[in-house]
């Protein structure tokens, strides 16, 4: 016993004294305006026993990582002191924190500063239990940059588990996100317009305890109710068909009509009541050309018609309106050059020059207390971007301005998660000294939730910080983040070669770029989907297909190869199992679908009717297989999301062709392939039994 308990006196020695020696890779983000490590502390998870409360305020909420320590009035006793002083020469939300041999002290600015201190020294708690060493001693001075950082919940084609929305709330306080514009439609259960609410919609009283809940995190939810267009959640049914402004169709509201007032005001009222923490009301008034009802009247003279009154509703309400600005801009004649980032300053201002005029006939009209926010989601950088957001603050309008998470609406975010749009427009709202970002998800193909949080971690570091991380510096953190330190090495960046394949998967099976279009096809077997082997005509197809062929082997080789990498990463991640698992999801799916091309390759190629034979069985062996996993993949995404829309729900017209919008089950995500797998059986067992 005695030698026993000196192997172990020897064992605990040999730990202390690695834990001593090592000084840990500690990574943030955000990334803190100034941080300097100069050595090691004497603290780590364990012995951070009692925190002191210098301000005589309570822990915020959100501070569960300190749940095992208790509070003591003993200065002197406690590891964390932390205390609020508004008199901080920082800016709101800023805190200084100080990381000495046997304490830590934490002093913020406000109670939003607080909150932010804390979540970095989370962090750091984190990593240093990860890695069993001691908190750094350091220095941090820390504050944004851009005071309004928000992201956009887009659920209008589906709900998320009620669980799941607090859990992302969680994550975004982590990262300092402090806004959240929710586009809500159909997913309030209206008071005042019931037909409206979907059967699935949370409750008012439900929205307004997930609203109380991120307000004590500093974050404020503003809702979008769309209008003037975008309005099929509501126009789609019977009873509000006469606010159609064409009776055909259920885009657009009519701006003439009074009671198309009295319908938006209530549905503004309801979730306003929803959202009470909100500082914005969004209107939304994008992508919409209306006429009246043939008023006679331009759609530039009725979209400022109706933005008026409901600018003039929001004040009265208590709110700041914001406003998609595109139509205006587009109606005027200078919207063109914004997206344009190849063109050059003179030939953007003749542009202007020519048409700014119809702006200024208008400027009266255009209404002062509202946001017109600036949606660039590819080139916000162009000359003619940042030319329109200094018109809108030279003429005493406010703007603000609105990147993007993802810019092809497919499966899951493209380009790196849009990173560097998100860091140019981020810097140049930073430099004009704008108030703050918007970061759009729009809910077109509805992808997983997970698959945003890239782009977001990214979004939520260029606001607070700016470029101090460059994008693989960015990349490696998130990763340590996110699952583990074990995986911050670029050996486990696998993300941007997945987006690679899905770019690919999107139309490998298509004649064209039609996926989101197969849906109102009158035969879209034929017509959307790419032609089959003819037996009649040996290899003739492989042929044809040669190049998709090799791009089909290479899906095929890249996504092995990222599954490799995910499943290494399963076995070392030490939070965010979840995440790698949705990936791992969106990796068979887009590695699947390929495999259909080559099996098609293999029956192009068959010598004779024995051979056809045993290749059709393959295919539909296949299927099974594809069946197979289209169950997985719900299974998955049934965790956190509500995956079949309700079987009352009527789909919208569907002006913008949303792949999320198409079906009530969730086989919109593999519309294609199960169109394919369909007409593979009718045509080659109609080849068959032309052969027998």
């Amino acid at each position: 016993m005695r030698t026993k308990a000196y192997l172990l006196l020897i064992l605990g020695l040999t730990i202390s004294c690695e834990l001593e020696n090592r000084s840990g890779d500690f990574k943030l983000l955000p990334q803190p305006q100034e941080w300097e490590i100069t050595g090691k502390s004497e603290l780590n998870t364990s012995n951070l026993k009692y925190y002191h409360n210098a301000s005589s305020i309570p822990l915020p909420p959100g501070s569960d990582f300190l749940a095992e320590a208790e509070a003591t009035d003993d200065k002197n006793q406690a590891q964390l002191i932390y205390a609020i002083d508004p008199q901080l020469d920082l800016k709101a939300e800023g805190y200084l924190m100080d990381i000495n041999t046997n304490q830590i002290q934490i002093t913020a600015k406000d109670q939003a500063g607080l909150i932010y201190g804390l979540a970095t020294l989370e962090q750091l708690m984190e990593d240093a239990e990860e890695q069993e060493v001691y908190l750094p001693l350091c220095q941090i001075k820390d504050y944004p940059l851009l005071s309004y950082r928000a992201i956009h919940w887009d659920v209008k084609h589906h709900m998320e588990t009620l669980d799941y929305y607090y859990r992302m709330i969680d994550k975004l306080k982590k990262y300092k996100i402090n806004a959240i514009i929710a586009e809500v439609e159909d997913k309030i259960k209206y008071k005042r317009q019931p037909t409206v609410g979907s059967s699935e919609a949370l409750t008012i009283e439900q929205w307004q305890k997930l609203s109380k809940y991120a307000h004590a995190r500093n974050i404020s939810i503003s809702p979008l109710v769309q209008g003037l267009g975008h309005a099929s959640f509501v126009l789609k049914h019977e009873q509000y068909k006469s606010l159609r402004d064409d009776p055909e169709s259920d885009w657009a509201f009519d701006p003439l009509n009074p009671k198309t007032y009295e319908v938006q005001y209530d549905l503004y009222l309801d979730a306003l009541e929803a959202l009470p923490h909100g500082k914005y009301l969004h209107v939304g008034g994008d992508e919409v050309k209306t006429t009246g009802r043939n008023s006679g009247k331009t759609p530039l003279e009725l979209q400022l018609i109706w933005l008026n009154k409901v600018c003039q509703f929001a004040e009265e309400k208590g709110r700041t309106p914001i406003f998609w600005d595109d139509m205006p801009l587009k109606q005027t004649g200078v919207y063109l050059p914004m997206f344009r980032p190849e063109m050059t300053k003179a030939e953007v201002d003749i542009i202007w020059n020519a048409n700014e005029q119809n702006l200024e006939k208008v400027l009266p009209k255009f209404p002062t207390n509202c946001i017109y926010m600036r949606w660039n989601y590819h080139s916000p950088e162009a000359y003619g971007n940042t030319k329109t957001m200094q018109w809108f603050r030279d003429n005493g309008l406010n703007v603000m301005g609105a990147t993007a998470g993802q810019t092809r609406w497919v499966l899951m975010p493209q380009r790196e998660g849009n990173m560097d749009n998100i860091r140019s427009f981020a810097l140049s709202s930073i430099e004009t000294g704008l108030n703050g970002l918007l970061l759009t998800l729009w809910d077109d193909d509805s992808p997983h939730f997970e698959l945003y949080y890239r782009g977001i971690i990214a979004f939520a570091n260029d606001t607070w910080s700016g470029d101090q991380l460059n994008k693989n510096e960015l990349k490696s953190a998130y990763r340590q983040r996110e699952f583990s330190f074990l995986l911050a090495e670029n050996d486990f960046a696998f993300i941007d070669s997945l987006e690679q394949s899905v770019g690919q998967w999107k139309n490998i099976l298509l004649q064209g770029n039609k996926r989101n279009y197969l849906k109102e096809m009158e035969n879209p077997e034929e017509d959307g989907l790419i032609s089959l082997p003819n037996s009649r005509k040996y290899g003739q197809w492989s042929i044809e297909n040669k190049e998709r062929l090799f791009i089909a082997e290479k899906m095929i080789e890249n996504t092995s190869k990222v599954g490799q990498k995910i499943e290494q990463m399963q076995k070392l991640a030490k939070r965010n199992s979840y995440a790698l698992e949705v990936y791992q999801r969106v990796n068979e799916v887009v590695g699947f679908t390929p495999k259909i091309l080559l099996a098609l390759k293999s029956f192009d190629h068959a010598a004779n009717d024995e051979e056809r034979l045993i290749e059709k069985a393959r295919i539909i062996q296949l299927k099974l297989d594809f069946y197979n996993l289209r169950d997985k993949i719900e299974e998955t995404y049934s965790k956190t999301r509500i995956i079949h829309k309700p079987n009352d729900y009527i789909l919208d017209q569907d002006h913008h062709h949303h792949l999320a919008n198409q079906l009530h089950a969730f086989d919109w995500q593999f519309f294609a392939e199960l169109l394919m797998f369909d007409k593979i059986d009718k045509q080659l067992q109609w080849q068959r039994k032309k052969i027998d």
